[in-house]
C-alpha cells in the first residue's frame, strides 16, 4: 500500500508517493515518485476536475504528407549531395542543394515565389526534418546561394539522370521530345537573352516569352534532359540544338553512344531535323507524325485496304479497334516506313465537331443572306452598300475560320438590279469524301522498318506524355512554372530548373507508386498527401504548457501511400 511522505529540502517541503516493503526484516521504499510542492499538488487537484477540452490552449498544424514524400525520394536520390558537389559553399546555414530542393518541393505542392518561400517553409515539417530554421530561406539568401551557371545546371541534371537510371531502372531506349514556352512579366526593355517576344503558345504575344525543351520517358513522363532557350527561337532550330545536347550529355552519362528512338510530333518535321538525326554524328532513330500534304498517297489509300491492327495480348483495349495500312514512301526527301492508322472513335469525335461547325457556319451565312435580302427590299439602309468583293471577302472569312467548311460549302454571289444576293448549300457528298480520305486517320513514319505497326503507333501515342508534362507545368495548383517574375537569365534558368526538378521527383514517385500497385496521377497523390498534417496541441499552464503531437488521418489513397513508405515513423519516431 502506498503513502505520501514529506521531505524538507532547503526549507521547502516536497511531497512523494512511496510504497514500502519489508526486506530482511527492515521496511524499505521499493517505489518512489516525486509529486511536487504543496502548490503544485493543489494545482494538479484543481486541474483534475477540468475536462481535457477545457485544458487545451492552442494547436499548431504543419504540412507533412506531401513534403515528406518528396523529401524522402530526394534523399534517396542524393539530390542535395549531387548539387552540393557541383556547387559547393561554406559549411554554414543551408547548402545550395538544400535551397534548390526546398524550392522544388514548394513548387510541387504549394507554388510560391521566393518572397513566400520562408513563410511556407515554416508552416511545413521541413524545419523538423532538415534541422534548418526558416529564417535561412529569405529571397536574398536564396538568390545569394543559387548563383548557378547553365553549365553547372546541366552537370547537376546529368548526374541526377545517372542516379535515376540506376535507382529506378529507367529505360532510355525511347525518348519523347517537345518544346513549349512560358510568358514572363519582364519589362520589354530588359536586355534578357532568354525572355524574348515570340509566338507564345498561351496567346500572350504581348509579353516576353521563355522556351523550354524537354526529353521525357514514355512511362510516367520522367524528364531526362531539359533546356531553357530564347522565346523567339523557332521549334526546328531548338530541336537540332537539343539533339546535339542529348548526344553529348548521354555519352558522358552512360559512357557510350546512345541507341535511342526519338518520338516527336508534326511540328518538328523538317528535312534538316531528319538529316541531323540520321547523321553519323548522332545516329538516332525516330518516329514522327505526318501532315496530309507530306504523304498524300498514303491518305489516298481506301480504308477497304486497311487491316486490323495486330496487338499483343496485354495491349490496351483502345488499340484493338484500330486498322492500319503500311507502305514505303518518300517522306521529306528520304525513303521511310509509313503507317496510316484509322480510329473509328477518332472519326466519331471529329465528325461531331464538323456537324457543330456546319450549323455555326450556316447560321453566319444565313445572317449575311438575310441582310442582303433586306437591303434589296429597302428594309435595311444603314451601313456601307455591299459589293461583290466585300460579300466574297466576308463569306471566305467565315469558311476559312473553321476546318473543312471551305470544302463542304458551295456558294454563289449574284448581282441583280444593282443588288447583291448570296446563295449557299452544304454538300453531303463532299463531307463523305472527307470522311473517307481524312477523318479518323493519323499518318506516322519511322526509319525503323523492324518496328511493327503496333510498336510504331504505341511509340507515337506515348508523345502525349510530354504534352501532359507541359500541361502539368502550366497547372495553377501544383508544379506550375508561371508566372515568371525574374529579370535575369541566370535566375530564369534556375527557376525553370527548379520546376523541372520538381516534376522529375513527382514523375519518379508516380513510377514507384505504380510498382507498389498504387495507380494515381501526380495531382491525385499530391492532393491526397496534403491532407496528412502534423498537429501539436498545447494544454495546461500557458506559461509552461504540455503538448500532445498527432497526425491528421488521410483518405484511403494517402493511407496506402503512408503505409508503404512509413513516413511518420521515419521522420518523427
Amino acid at each position: 500500500m502506498g503513502t505520501i511522505i514529506k521531505k524538507k529540502i532547503k526549507g521547502i517541503n516536497y511531497y512523494y508517493y512511496v510504497e514500502s516493503k519489508r526486506i530482511d526484516g527492515k521496511s524499505k521504499y521499493v517505489n518512489q515518485k516525486y509529486l511536487g510542492s504543496a502548490d503544485k499538488i493543489l494545482k494538479m487537484v484543481n486541474e483534475s476536475g477540468k475536462s481535457l477540452q477545457d485544458q487545451v490552449l492552442y494547436a499548431h498544424e504543419v504540412t507533412f504528407g506531401s513534403v515528406a514524400l518528396l523529401y524522402d525520394i530526394a534523399m534517396r536520390l542524393d539530390i542535395v549531395s549531387i548539387i552540393d558537389e557541383v556547387v559547393p559553399k561554406r559549411n554554414q546555414g543551408a547548402s545550395v542543394g538544400m535551397y534548390i530542393l526546398t524550392a522544388a518541393i514548394n513548387r510541387a505542392v504549394s507554388p510560391a515565389s521566393t518572397n513566400g518561400l520562408k513563410e511556407w517553409y515554416e508552416k511545413t515539417s521541413l524545419p523538423h526534418m532538415t534541422g534548418l530554421k526558416s529564417t535561412l530561406f529569405t529571397p536574398q539568401n536564396f538568390w545569394n546561394n543559387t548563383d548557378i551557371t547553365v553549365e553547372q545546371l546541366r552537370t547537376i541534371e546529368d548526374r541526377i539522370f545517372q542516379k535515376s537510371i540506376r535507382t529506378f531502372d529507367i529505360n532510355t531506349g525511347d525518348l519523347i521530345y517537345d518544346a513549349t514556352n512560358f510568358f514572363t512579366y519582364i519589362d520589354t526593355m530588359n536586355p534578357s537573352g532568354l525572355a524574348k517576344r515570340g509566338h507564345d503558345k498561351a496567346k500572350r504575344n504581348d509579353l516576353e516569352t521563355v522556351g523550354l525543351a524537354l526529353l521525357v520517358t514514355p512511362d510516367f513522363s520522367v524528364p531526362v534532359l531539359s533546356e531553357t532557350y530564347p522565346g523567339n527561337r523557332g521549334d526546328s532550330t531548338q530541336f537540332s540544338d537539343m539533339m546535339e545536347q542529348l548526344k553529348l550529355r548521354y555519352r558522358a552519362i552512360v559512357g557510350k553512344d546512345a541507341q535511342i528512338t526519338i518520338v516527336f510530333d508534326r511540328g518538328n518535321n523538317s528535312e534538316s531535323n531528319l538529316d541531323l538525326l540520321e547523321s553519323e554524328g548522332l545516329g538516332f532513330h525516330y518516329v514522327g507524325g505526318l501532315k496530309k500534304n507530306q504523304v498524300t498517297e498514303l491518305f489516298a489509300v481506301s480504308k477497304s485496304n486497311y487491316k486490323p491492327l495486330s496487338c499483343p495480348e496485354d495491349a490496351p483495349e483502345k488499340y484493338k479497334s484500330l486498322t492500319t495500312y503500311r507502305m514505303r514512301a518518300t517522306v521529306l526527301g528520304r525513303e521511310a516506313t509509313t503507317v496510316i492508322v484509322y480510329n473509328p472513335e477518332l472519326e466519331k469525335g471529329q465528325l461531331q465537331g464538323i456537324q457543330i461547325n456546319i450549323e455555326k457556319t450556316k447560321s453566319e451565312l444565313l445572317e449575311i443572306q438575310g441582310k442582303l435580302l433586306k437591303r434589296s427590299k429597302g428594309e435595311l439602309k444603314k451601313g456601307k452598300e455591299p459589293t461583290f468583293e466585300s460579300v466574297s471577302k466576308a463569306v471566305s472569312k467565315i469558311l476559312d475560320h473553321r476546318e473543312y467548311m471551305d470544302d463542304i460549302f458551295e456558294y454563289e454571289i449574284l448581282e441583280k438590279d444593282n443588288h447583291i444576293f448570296l446563295t449557299f448549300s452544304d454538300s453531303e457528298d463532299k463531307l463523305n469524301v472527307i470522311r473517307e480520305e481524312q477523318l479518323g486517320k493519323t499518318a506516322l513514319f519511322t526509319d525503323r522498318s523492324d518496328m511493327s505497326d503496333y510498336e510504331i503507333i504505341s511509340a507515337y501515342r506515348s508523345a502525349w506524355h510530354v504534352e501532359s508534362s507541359f500541361k502539368q507545368m502550366k497547372d495553377t495548383g501544383f508544379l506550375t512554372v508561371r508566372p515568371i517574375f525574374h529579370w535575369t537569365d541566370q535566375r530564369i534558368a534556375v527557376h525553370i530548373f527548379v520546376c523541372v526538378l520538381a516534376y522529375r521527383l513527382c514523375g519518379l514517385l508516380r513510377k514507384e507508386l505504380h510498382r507498389k500497385g498504387i495507380e494515381c496521377s501526380i495531382n491525385q497523390y499530391l492532393k491526397s498527401m496534403n491532407s496528412i498534417n502534423r498537429v501539436t496541441t498545447f494544454y495546461g499552464d500557458i506559461k509552461k504548457p504540455k503538448k500532445v503531437e498527432a497526425f491528421i488521418s488521410g483518405d484511403e489513397l494517402s493511407s496506402r501511400i503512408e503505409e508503404s513508405y512509413k513516413l511518420q515513423e521515419k521522420y518523427y519516431c
